[in-house]
């Protein structure tokens, strides 16, 4: 579905990807980990259409898009949830959906009624505005305002972010969901224990190079995961870093 060749993005002089190359498989979740300022959020801001690629090139469904606009990349089917959720909290939970499908030609009223089921609290709260929900309400929200877009590929940036320990078994919960109802998932997760247990495929990156690629089950146990995203103490003299 989505395929990344050598892509490098700069601010200015500083160069934050140094020619990645990735694949995202239709129907997958596939997990980016990394500490702050790896290049993960820059990644899914190029595949949204907010920075684009100097170098590189980016394919989505077979077309090439590394030029294309945010607003023409959400009517292609690409959601993105950016870190910090963004809502707008002068407006309602209804009217904060209601945005999502605003790209969107014709009625929408089943795909409303399908965020709600989804996400009942925001049903309960559909008449108050954005800015007085919890944080784990505004992510939902988030997220079920980009669903309403209708993508075909969804990209959330830390989507645990702040949050308390139920609610981000709430939210991995609605990931898989999501997933399940054949949406492709790309997530940015420090968390990575739990993005790992969810995700199919992970990549690891570090200053702006993916360094480690493999099936999401054995990242969870590779040695040099463990010890320096899972906090484990283990002896990783054996392993050759790639």
């Amino acid at each position: 579905m989505l395929t990344v060749t050598d892509a490098v993005v700069r601010y200015g002089s500083i160069t934050a990807l140094h020619g990645i190359s990735f694949d995202v498989r239709q129907g997958e979740i596939v997990t980016l980990l990394g500490a702050n300022g790896a290049g993960k959020s820059t990644t899914l801001r190029m595949l949204s259409g907010l920075h684009a690629a100097q170098e590189g090139r980016v394919d989505f469904e077979g077309r090439d898009i590394t030029r294309v606009k945010a607003h023409e990349l959400s009517s292609l089917g690409i959601a993105h949830v950016p870190e910090g959720r963004r809502i707008f909290p002068q407006m309602t939970v209804e009217e904060n959906l209601d945005m999502g499908a605003f790209t969107r030609k014709g009625a929408y009223a089943d795909d409303l009624d399908r965020m709600y089921g989804l996400f009942p609290i925001l049903k309960e709260r559909r008449k108050q505005l954005g800015g007085n929900l919890s944080g784990g309400e505004q992510q939902m929200l988030a997220i079920g305002r980009a669903l309403m877009s209708q993508p075909r590929l969804i990209l959330l940036d830390e989507p645990s972010m702040g949050l308390a320990p139920m609610i981000i078994d709430q939210i991995f919960r609605i990931i898989a969901e999501i997933r399940d109802e054949g949406v492709t998932v790309l997530v940015v997760e420090q968390n990575a224990s739990q993005a790992l247990r969810l995700a199919d495929r992970g990549y690891v990156m570090e200053n702006g190079r993916i360094v480690l690629a493999d099936d999401a089950k054995r990242l969870l146990v590779d040695p040099r995961v463990r010890a320096v995203y899972l906090g484990e103490e283990v002896d990783t003299s054996s392993t050759t870093p790639e």
